[in-house]
């Protein structure tokens, strides 16, 4: 069968992606890419240390950027993405900028690092207060809080599970339970924004109802990676009624009421 007349595969752009060992869920990375753009991904290698600040500091070393961006040169990305939110605030902003600064140096392409992108998607969207849902123990939950205060960010409220393994198993149920409680904690004055922590925990299906709930945007480790890499490609990620991606699906804050006498959960910070 003659198949020329098709013309043969769309031409791709690439983004360069790498990813801790751990790092499940490709696909919900693809799930924000559009038709005409591939991800190489790439991980670093396997250490025998649980989710913590030193697994974030073991994963996020130059010497390990490097090795694995120079892995993706040849299939020639325009853009290199980190994606690891612990990884890329353990060094405060200092350590973010130069983690950037290693890749693009080991790749000659522009750069962009999880938690880079987390502090350009809350500018985007105007928000200087922020609600948080971490999977983390509270010292790796901590260390977010401290980066975002060093940016500038108030966080009014946050919600961490604790977890040390198999993140990417968390159920989208629970997310959104997580998610309501950080929003509650926040006072009568409440967030601009709730960001959900850790590219290795499930959001994508979850954001849209978040937002059209808690009528505020939710931000998540994957979509803002995801979304500041094909930035800098100078195209759109994908994403029904996501506030990020789609400024018509943005509105303002309104904060949830609570019931009379309602206590903060165990598991907040």
């Amino acid at each position: 069968m003659d198949v020329s007349f098709l013309g043969g595969p769309l031409p791709q752009r690439g983004v360069g992606v790498v990813a801790p060992f751990d790092f499940a869920l490709d696909r919900e990375l693809w799930r924000w890419v559009p038709d005409d753009v591939s991800l190489h991904l790439t991980r670093t290698p396997f250490v025998p240390v649980e989710v913590s600040l030193d697994l974030a500091r073991l994963v996020s070393e130059h010497e390990t950027l490097d090795d694995a961006v120079r892995t993706l040169i040849a299939v020639s990305p325009e853009v290199v993405a980190y994606a690891c939110t612990s990884g890329s605030f353990v060094g405060g902003i200092a350590g973010e900028r130069a983690m950037c600064e290693a890749m693009t140096r080991a790749g000659a392409v522009p750069s962009v690092t999880t938690s880079g992108a987390l502090l350009e998607a809350l500018a985007a969207l105007g928000a200087r207060r922020v609600a948080l849902v971490t999977p983390y123990t509270v010292s790796v939950t901590r260390a977010l809080e401290e980066y975002l205060a060093e940016a500038g960010v108030t966080v009014t409220g946050c919600a961490f599970m604790g977890l040390t393994r198999h993140i990417w198993k968390v159920p989208y149920r629970e997310v959104a339970a997580m998610a309501r409680k950080a929003v509650r904690t926040g006072g009568r004055r409440g967030a601009d924004a709730l960001f959900i922590s850790c590219t290795n925990l499930p959001t994508y299906d979850v954001i849209p109802q978040l937002e059209a709930e808690l009528r505020m945007p939710v931000i998540s480790a994957n979509q803002v990676t995801m979304w500041a890499a094909l930035s800098l490609l100078g195209t759109r990620a994908m994403g029904p009624y996501q506030a990020l991606i789609d400024p018509a699906a943005r509105s303002g804050p309104v904060l949830p009421e609570l019931p009379d006498g309602e206590q903060q959960q165990e598991g907040m910070a």
